[in-house]
C-alpha cells in the first residue's frame, strides 16, 4: 500500500534539539553573529584571558574554528550586513575600536575601526547597514553610532539621543532599534530607531527603564525582554513595523544579562540571572506574540551569546559557577 504523508504549511514547530559540540574555549561576555550558512561566536573572557577565539557552526551544527579575531576582547557586539558578520568594539584591558568581518567563506578582514573605542555596546541591522550603538569606556557613556554598509565602508549617522551602555539592539521592517541601557545613574526607557537611510527617530519609550536586556525579532515585531531596573524585570516591549509599542505577556522569570535569538516563527530569550540564580529558562514568542516555554537550557548561565543558522537558534558560552562552553540548540522544523 502506498502511504502518502502531507506536510501542511505552518506545521513546523519549535523544539529543543540538544547540545551541539561545545565551544572550543569556555568563555562568557562573548558575542554572536550570523552570515550565510554559519552562526559565529567570537571573543569573550574567563576572567584571566581575553579571547580571540571564533567558533563557527554550519547548518548541520558542525563546528569549525576560522581565523581568530585580530584582538582578544570581551563585551564586544555582533551584527550582520550583506555577506558579512561583524564583531565590533570590546575590552581587552583597555577599550577597543577594532572591527573584524567574516564573509560567507569565513575569511576574515578588518574594515575601518569604530570611530570611538568602547565596550558593552549593541549591534543591529537595517537595510544595507550593520550598526553599532552606545557603549562605555568606564568614564564616558557614548551616544556614538557607527554604520557599515555591504562594502564595509563606515559612516557615522546621527548619534543616539542618550549616551548609555548595556543597551540592546533589534530590527523590524525598515528599522534598527536600540533600546534601554544605563549610564550608572539612570536606567533608560529610551528607544532610538534608524531607518534604511540611517535617519533617526525616537518612538514611544520602553514601558520600563532597564539595562542588561536583550533584543530579538519575530515576524512584524522587534522585542526587548528582561533587564534590570530597581530589581530584575520580566517586561517585554514589542514594536511593530510602524514602531507602535505593545506589551505582550512578560517573561516567565524576570532576569537580566540574558540572550536572545530568532528562528523561524519564534523569538527566544534564554538564560540570565537575578544575582542569586543563573537561569536555564527559555521563553519563546511567536509571530502573534503568544508566549510559550520550551525545554530549558541544559545549563543555567548569564552573559551568554546567541546566533542563528538554518533551522537552529544557538545559545553559547556564559557564566554559571564557572565559565561555560556549552552550546544549546533549538530547532524549528
Amino acid at each position: 500500500m502506498l502511504r502518502m504523508v502531507f506536510f501542511l504549511k505552518g506545521s513546523k514547530e519549535l523544539s529543543y534539539y540538544g547540545t551541539a559540540t561545545a565551544l572550543s574555549v569556555a568563555r562568557y561576555y562573548l558575542a554572536g553573529a550570523s552570515v550565510g550558512d554559519y552562526a559565529l561566536f567570537g571573543g569573550g573572557t574567563n576572567n584571566k584571558s581575553m579571547f580571540t577565539t571564533v567558533d563557527a557552526y554550519n547548518t548541520s551544527l558542525t563546528r569549525s574554528t576560522p581565523t581568530a579575531l585580530s584582538a582578544g576582547r570581551f563585551g564586544l557586539a555582533g551584527a550582520s550586513v550583506g555577506d558579512y558578520a561583524l564583531f565590533g568594539g570590546g575590552n581587552t584591558g583597555s577599550v577597543s575600536k577594532v572591527v573584524d568581518a567574516y564573509n560567507t567563506s569565513l575569511t576574515r578582514s578588518t574594515p575601518t575601526a569604530l570611530s570611538v573605542g568602547r565596550y558593552s555596546l549593541a549591534g543591529a541591522s537595517v537595510g544595507n547597514y550593520a550598526l553599532f550603538g552606545g557603549g562605555t569606556n568606564d568614564k564616558s557613556m557614548f551616544t556614538t553610532v557607527d554604520a557599515y554598509n555591504t562594502s564595509l565602508t563606515r559612516s557615522t549617522p546621527t548619534a543616539l539621543s542618550a549616551g548609555r551602555f548595556d543597551l540592546a539592539g533589534a530590527s523590524v521592517g525598515n528599522y534598527a532599534l536600540f533600546g534601554g541601557g544605563t549610564n550608572n545613574e539612570s536606567m533608560f526607557t529610551t528607544v532610538d530607531a534608524y531607518n534604511t537611510s540611517l535617519t533617526r527617530s525616537t518612538p514611544t519609550a520602553l514601558s520600563a527603564g532597564r539595562f542588561g536586556l536583550a533584543g530579538a525579532s519575530v515576524g512584524n515585531y522587534a522585542l526587548f525582554g528582561g533587564g534590570f531596573t530597581d530589581s530584575v524585570s520580566g517586561v517585554v516591549d514589542a514594536y511593530n513595523t510602524s514602531l507602535t509599542r505593545s506589551t505582550p505577556t512578560a517573561l516567565s522569570v524576570g532576569r537580566y544579562f540574558l540572550a536572545s535569538a530568532s528562528v523561524g516563527d519564534y523569538a527566544l530569550f534564554g538564560g540570565g540571572t537575578d544575582d542569586e540564580s543563573m537561569f536555564t529558562t527559555v521563553d519563546a514568542y511567536n509571530t502573534s506574540l503568544t508566549r510559550s516555554t520550551p525545554t530549558a537550557l541544559s545549563v543555567g548561565r548569564y552573559f551568554l551569546a546567541s546566533a542563528s543558522v538554518g533551522d537552529y537558534a544557538l545559545f553559547g558560552g556564559g557564566f554559571t559557577d564557572s565559565v561555560s562552553g556549552v552550546v544549546d540548540a533549538y530547532e524549528f522544523s
